[in-house]
């Protein structure tokens, strides 16, 4: 059903998240004023995009899954230290939203690798 888009991400895994990474980077540390007035809570906003950064690499299942992953966490991290100098505000619970995306995107892509593979094999 979705072998299309999956075999897209595959192939284009590394630019769709170098693209990621730095719509994450600008969105983070760009200085606002106000933050804009978008539906769902931060904590939703991080959570979906550290989510979205991590499905292409999962999806890809590169050698060093696991070293991304770790790498996408840090980030996450390194992006909360940074914001109290640009006008914005790091928050301990912002880091862990980010690492829940990341944990969560992984969890999701192997289980439905896994369902689609059991399904295949029937």
């Amino acid at each position: 059903m979705f072998s299309k888009q999956i075999n897209h991400i595959r192939n284009h895994w590394k630019t769709l998240t170098f693209l990621i990474l730095l719509l994450i980077t600008f969105l983070s540390l760009y200085p606002l004023p106000k933050l804009p007035d978008v539906p769902g809570t931060d904590k939703t906003h991080h959570f979906v995009a550290y989510f979205f950064l991590t499905l292409p690499v999962v999806i890809r299942s590169p050698r060093y899954t696991f070293i991304y992953l770790l790498f996408f966490i840090f980030y996450g991290g390194l992006i909360e230290i940074i914001q109290p100098y640009v006008n914005r505000y790091g928050e301990f619970l912002d880091f862990v939203a980010n690492g829940s995306g990341v944990i969560f995107a992984y969890i999701f892509v192997n289980l439905v690798l896994y369902i689609k593979d059991r399904n295949k094999q029937r």
